[in-house]
């Protein structure tokens, strides 16, 4: 299967990878927390949105502890959903 990219999708495609591969290195260095708390996620990605990756399994909420914890969601997971809706846009 060979799929035509124009120079526009090609560009944001380099785009949006090369974004994602600083953050990793920035969260792996320890510039940027690793995880987000489920309320940042909700405030920066949508409620509708997280929720919905959720349910499809595209990212997976942790929970710390028992009762009062907060719930974690990994940097990269959701960035990586958040983008390739982005993408998908493009294509």
């Amino acid at each position: 299967m060979h799929i035509l990219l124009t120079p526009l999708q090609l560009q944001t495609l380099l785009s949006y990878a090369a974004e994602m591969a600083a953050k990793l290195a920035l969260s792996k260095t320890g510039h940027i927390r690793p995880y987000l708390k489920k309320s940042e996620a909700f405030k920066r990605y949508g409620r509708k949105n997280v929720e919905h990756w959720i349910g499809l399994g595209l990212i997976t909420p942790r929970k710390d502890g028992n009762h009062s914890a907060a719930w974690r969601i990994d940097r990269m997971e959701i960035e990586a959903a958040s983008k390739s809706r982005e993408a998908m846009r493009y294509l």
